[in-house]
């Protein structure tokens, strides 16, 4: 008999494209359905995103990984840009034996990484799910003073500053419960350095995704929330209109619904997934 498959969740560093990432895979039950590949929000590490993973089908393997500088990968060496990135996520996705084209989950900043990932590396992405994002420097902005507290990572180091800025920055459930938002960046999370906040920062300025998004050909679910300070909803109309095999889903919540509202918004992903 051949060997029984590991199914536990492991954790491990890999170097993929010269960089060394933290790396989380979740091996599904079914070898005959896509994997999924989560790109998480900026500041994050992949601990965040475990709500999420927990909510999904256990048929489906699930990767996730931290950027450099964040979470447990080590800081860059030299930063990075979007274009420059994404091979590096090809790579990662060959170092794990994943040559099969996977379905890619992108999260606030992560959408991003993930509309380039799917021009650049088309063959690679089989779905696409972008989830409260934008198209980068090019979008309806959020108001100066939302912008102005994402240019410091602080909320990811200090549970009482998360609480006191949740409702204004995230909107949603965090109006009325900000402490929701500090469990959801704080339990259990790993920091990186501050330095791998701005490299990450960074590395959006001045990309955006508009010039190009009628090049996005896999199907594609668009999720936003109509309370998210961070990224208005027209964006995600704009999108959906946009990009040829688009589908809009507006949910009533704010930035962080896919966390905090994991069992609401997983099977809104699924019945994509699995169409």
């Amino acid at each position: 008999m051949p060997p029984r498959r590991e199914r536990r969740e492991q954790v491990r560093t890999v170097t993929a494209a010269g960089r060394t990432l933290r790396v989380s895979v979740r091996p599904g039950t079914d070898d005959g359905v896509p994997a999924l590949l989560l790109v998480n929000g900026i500041g994050a590490s992949l601990e965040v995103l475990q709500p999420f993973v927990d909510a999904l089908d256990t048929r489906r393997t699930v990767v996730r990984f931290d950027v450099p500088g964040v979470g447990g990968s080590p800081r860059p060496l030299m930063p990075y840009v979007l274009p420059t990135f994404s091979p590096v996520v090809a790579s990662l996705l060959t170092q794990l034996g994943l040559d099969e084209p996977v379905d890619v989950l992108g999260f606030s900043w992560g959408g991003g990484l993930a509309q380039q990932f799917a021009v650049q590396h088309r063959r690679r992405c089989r779905r696409l799910i972008l989830a409260a994002t934008g198209t980068g420097s090019l979008m309806v902005p959020a108001h100066p003073k939302v912008l102005a507290r994402m240019l410091t990572p602080r909320r990811h180091r200090d549970p009482v500053y998360a609480s006191q800025i949740a409702g204004e920055l995230y909107g949603g459930t965090m109006r009325t419960d900000p402490q929701r938002a500090a469990r959801a960046l704080h339990a259990a999370t790993r920091l990186g350095p501050r330095r791998g906040y701005y490299y990450q920062l960074a590395a959006g300025t001045g990309w955006s995704s508009l010039p190009f998004l009628r090049l996005i050909r896999q199907p594609t679910l668009i999720v936003a929330g109509d309370d998210d300070p961070i990224i208005p909803v027209v964006n995600a109309r704009v999108m959906s209109r946009l990009i040829p095999d688009a589908q809009l889903h507006v949910y009533e919540g704010g930035h962080l619904a896919m966390i905090t509202e994991a069992g609401e918004f997983a099977p809104v992903v699924e019945e994509f997934l699995d169409a």
